[in-house]
C-alpha cells in the first residue's frame, strides 16, 4: 500500500474533514488529496526524481509529502538549521529533485538542473486542485529518505519504504478514530520522523494538524488555547519549557488538551513529577523509536504514568523512566556483547524485529540480520514486567577499569539534585582507567551549586566508582533542534579543556 491511500481513504469516508492547518489556511481531506494531485503533476511535468523538502511546519508540508507518494518518488526533508555549505552537501546528492525551500535557503542550496518552489508557491499553485487519478501502489517504493542528526556520525540518509510507514499506522491507530473536534499540535521539526509519521497517522485517523513553525512556550501555549487543541507531541526541552511557563505564570494548562505525547530524547523524571501535577487532567504519553523503525516502537501510557505517580512500590515507581512496553506488532530482545538474549534487569543493546522496521540506508547494506532483528545501538534493559528502559547510545557507554557506566544512571541522579535544571555524563580518555567519569551541570536560574556538591550527591546515591570525576558547569548544553545531547562535539570539547 501507498501512503497516499491513507489520505485517499479519508478524502473519500470524510472528505470535509479539515486535516491540516497553517495561519489562517485550512484544507480539508478532499482539498488536500486533490491538491497532492495538482502538485505531483507538476513534480512529473518536471521529471522529478525525489522532493527535497527545506521548509518549515505549514500546510505546503502534507501537499509535499502526499504529491511525493502520487508521483512515486521519495520526500526527502532536510534540517533547515544547517549551514548553507552541510546543506548543498547533502542536495547535490538529489540533483534531479524538486526542491521545495523558504526563499532564503532556494539560492544557497538549488542546483541548476532543479526546479524550486517556496512553501507559499506549493501553497499558493495548488489551490487549483486536481482530481488524482491512479497512483503506483508498490510498497517497496521508497517513500521517505530521513537523514539521521549526525550526532554520532556523518549523516547518512535512512530509507523508509511505503510498507514500512503503512504497517506503523495500521499497527498504531485505527482509521476515522478522531472526532471532527480533535486537534493534534504539531511544533516538532519536519525532518524529524516524528514529523512525518504523526502527519501520516493523524491523517488516518481523521484528526485536525495545527502546524507551529516556530516553537515558544507562550506561542504554543496560546495557540493550544485558541485552537482547542485536544492532543500535542513535543520534545523534552519544549515540555521543559512548557512547564517552566506554566509554573512561573501560574495559568492553567490549555482546557481541552486531553493527551501530550514526548519522546526523542531523555526526559528528566523530575521535570516530568513536575509536569503531571501541572496538568493532572492530562494523560501523558512516552513514546520510543528511531528513524529506521518509522517512529514509535514502545509506549509508556497515560495510565502507566498514573500508577507509577501513586504507587509506593520503587519499582512501579522507577517506570516513570522508562519509555513503556513494545507494541504488539514489534518484538524486542535485550543482547549482551556476545549476541545471548540476556534475563529481565540485564543490561544490553536493544535489538527490535517488526513489519514498520527498516534498518536499510541508501548505499549502504541493510543492518537487520537473516531473521529481520535490526540492532538499535541503544542500550537498555527490562523489567520483570517488560518495561523498556534506555540507559543511552552503545558507544556512550563510559569503561571504566573495565566496569560499563551507564551515563544515563548518573544524569538521573544529578539532575535529581534541587540546584541542577539539566546534565550530561560522558567518559574521558584516562592512561589509568581507561575513562574517567565527567559530567556537565547546567543549573537552574538563580541556583548555584559547586563540584563538591555535585560529587558528594551522587556518592551517597551511588557507588562511589560512579561519581564525576570532573564537574564542569556551563549556560546551556549542545543539542540538536529536537533537544537531543551532541555529546562528540561535548567529548571533543572536553578533551581539548583537560589536556
Amino acid at each position: 500500500m501507498n501512503i497516499y491511500t491513507l489520505l485517499d481513504m479519508m478524502a473519500s469516508a470524510f472528505p470535509d474533514r479539515v486535516l491540516c492547518q497553517s495561519d489562517d489556511l485550512r484544507v480539508d481531506a478532499g482539498a488536500l488529496a486533490r491538491r497532492a494531485g495538482a502538485f505531483s503533476r507538476r513534480l512529473q511535468d518536471v521529471r522529478a526524481a525525489a522532493v527535497v523538502y527545506l521548509g518549515g511546519n505549514s500546510v505546503a508540508l502534507p501537499i509535499s509529502v502526499f504529491s511525493a507518494a502520487l508521483a512515486g518518488v521519495p520526500f526527502v526533508p532536510l534540517n533547515y538549521r544547517l549551514s548553507s555549505a552541510q546543506l548543498r552537501d547533502v542536495v547535490v546528492r538529489h540533483e534531479a529533485a524538486a526542491v521545495v525551500a523558504a526563499p532564503d535557503r532556494a539560492d544557497q542550496v538549488a542546483l541548476a538542473s532543479q526546479m524550486v518552489w517556496s512553501p507559499e508557491q506549493v501553497i499558493a499553485e495548488t489551490a487549483a486542485e486536481s482530481n488524482p487519478e491512479d497512483w503506483p501502489d508498490d510498497p517497496d517504493r521508497v517513500a521517505v529518505l530521513l537523514y539521521t542528526s549526525g550526532t554520532t556520525a556523518t549523516p547518512k540518509a535512512a530509507i523508509l519504504r511505503h510498507r514500512h510507514l503503512v504497517s506503523y499506522v495500521l499497527g498504531s491507530v485505527e482509521f476515522g478514530e478522531a472526532t471532527a473536534d480533535d486537534a493534534a499540535l504539531v511544533a516538532v521539526p519536519p525532518y524529524h520522523i516524528a514529523g512525518v509519521a504523526n502527519l501520516v497517522s493523524n491523517v488516518y485517523l481523521g484528526r485536525r494538524v495545527v502546524y507551529l513553525d516556530r516553537f515558544e512556550p507562550d506561542g504554543w501555549l496560546k495557540l493550544a488555547l485558541n485552537e482547542r487543541i485536544t492532543h500535542a507531541m513535543l520534545v523534552p526541552t519544549m515540555l521543559g519549557r512548557i512547564v517552566d511557563r506554566l509554573e512561573e505564570s501560574g495559568t492553567p494548562p490549555p482546557p481541552a488538551l486531553r493527551t501530550l505525547a514526548y519522546g526523542g530524547a531523555r526526559m528528566p523524571v523530575r521535570v516530568l513529577e513536575k509536569a503531571l501535577r501541572l496538568m493532572p487532567n492530562v494523560g501523558f504519553v512516552n513514546a520510543y523509536g528511531l528513524t529506521e523503525t518509522s517512529s514509535t516502537v514502545s509506549v509508556l501510557t497515560p495510565e502507566d504514568h498514573q500508577a507509577a505517580m501513586a504507587s509506593e512500590d520503587p519499582a512501579v515507581r522507577r517506570r516513570l523512566g522508562s519509555v513503556g512496553r513494545v507494541l504488539p506488532t514489534v518484538q524486542i530482545e535485550i543482547r549482551s556483547e556476545t549476541g545471548e538474549v540476556v534475563p529481565p534487569g540485564a543490561p544490553g543493546e536493544i535489538f527490535i524485529r517488526g513489519d514498520q522496521v527498516s534498518g536499510e540506508y541508501v548505499g549502504r547494506p541493510s543492518v537487520t540480520d537473516t531473521d529481520g532483528w535490526f540492532a538499535t545501538r541503544d542500550r537498555g534493559f527490562l523489567d520483570a514486567e517488560a518495561y523498556l528502559f534506555i540507559e543511552g547510545r552503545d558507544d556512550d557507554m563510559i569503561i571504566r577499569g573495565g566496569e560499563n557506566v551507564a551515563p544515563a544512571e548518573i544524569e538521573e541522579v544529578i539532575t535529581g539534585h534541587p540546584a541542577v535544571a539539566d546534565c550530561a555524563v560522558l567518559g574521558l580518555s584516562d592512561d589509568e582507567w581507561g575513562q574517567r567519569i565527567a559530567a556537565v551541570v547546567v543549573c537552574r536560574h538563580g541556583e548555584v551549586a559547586s563540584a563538591s556538591d555535585i560529587q558528594e550527591w551522587v556518592r551517597q546515591r551511588l557507588r562511589g566508582w560512579k561519581t564525576p570525576e570532573i564537574v564542569e558547569f556551563r549556560a546551556e548544553l549542545p543539542v540538536t533542534s529536537t533537544g537531543k545531547l551532541l555529546r562528540r562535539a561535548l567529548r571533543a570539547d572536553l578533551e581539548q579543556v583537560s589536556r
